[in-house]
């Protein structure tokens, strides 16, 4: 499974969606390497404009793509952005990759997302799988293109030899997360949270749902680091799983939120929102065998998010 070892020495590599949590962690991450790292504002090349795409490929000519560019957002804007969540992700999707075959790219690697899975699938989540039942109904917008992101990777691979990979992160957290407080994900959430009820001495804390769906939650940089694992050891038309291969309920993770803001209040649990999918726990034994884990505890991670966030302007 694993494949010759891939040199990224000297390379000149494109992490597409540099300002978001995850391709902001990519860019630290590579800083470490022997490389030159490019990027591309959305003001000058909207990634969801094929001729400008095209365009910044042919002109700039990067060797290796980490496709981390996508519009992202929680369980509210998962369900209610619904036809630009999987119009801007395919569209994305589809120029990037494509961009990347005309242009010669050597190495791509496309960032999935566990909501991509069916909602019921066998616990934890297995690489196979996907496509085996349906999706959680609240984020299948953003799922099907993610799939349809993962399958065009698979297609150039069968098709032209391309060595285009694919990798499915779990839950992300930390520096450059978006804490806007309905479209967030559930760990900037609960940190903006706790530390508005600290700052204004609210006496409780309201969570949505019922605190019982198990998650697994990954510090970014960990992530980061096994993306760039992954590019360098890795080459196959199997999918990666990237997590920790640990969960817990949402009530434990907010108590381990509170905890670390310093938020002293009572946490209660809205049932009249949506839980989401009830369980979500990567099976990581394909990572493991290739030689990868990660080093963040979820309390040092989210001592780290929390300190991030006490940096972002008011």
């Amino acid at each position: 499974m694993a494949a010759t070892p891939f040199d990224l020495k000297g390379k000149t590599v494109f992490v597409a969606g540099h300002r978001g949590m995850v391709g902001s962690a990519l860019v630290r991450r590579l800083a470490r390497e022997n490389v030159t790292i490019v990027t591309v504002p959305r003001s000058e090349v909207d990634l969801r404009d094929q001729a400008a795409v095209n365009a910044w490929f042919a002109k700039t000519k990067p060797q290796v793509v980490f496709h981390a560019g996508a519009k992202v957002g929680g369980i509210v804007a998962n369900n209610t952005l619904r036809a630009e969540f999987i119009y801007e992700n395919i569209v994305i999707a589809t120029n990037v990759i494509q961009a990347a075959h005309t242009n010669g790219v050597q190495k791509l690697m496309f960032l999935g997302s566990s909501c991509v899975y069916p909602k019921l699938a066998a616990q934890p989540l297995r690489e196979d799988s996907l496509l085996t039942g349906p999706l959680e109904a609240t984020n299948e917008p953003y799922a099907i293109a993610k799939i349809a992101g993962m399958k065009m990777a698979e297609a150039y691979r069968a098709q032209y030899g391309s060595d285009f990979i694919n990798v499915m992160p779990t839950n992300l957290y930390g520096p450059g997360d978006n804490y806007h407080p309905e479209y967030s994900h559930v760990v900037a959430a609960l940190i903006r949270r706790f530390h508005e009820a600290k700052e204004s001495n609210a006496p409780s804390v309201v969570v949505w749902g019922t605190g019982t769906p198990r998650r697994e939650f990954l510090y970014v940089d960990d992530m980061a680091d096994a993306c760039v694992h992954l590019m360098k050891t890795y080459s196959s038309d199997l999918l990666v799983n990237i997590g920790t291969g640990k969960d817990m309920t949402i009530a434990e993770f907010a108590s381990v939120v509170a905890d670390v803001v310093g938020y002293k209040g009572k946490i209660e649990f809205d049932s009249s929102k949506p839980d989401g999918t009830p369980r979500k726990l990567l099976d990581i034994g394909r990572l493991a065998k290739l030689g990868w884990q990660a080093t963040t505890s979820l309390k040092d991670g989210i001592r780290l998010a929390y300190q991030a966030f006490l940096k972002e302007p008011a």
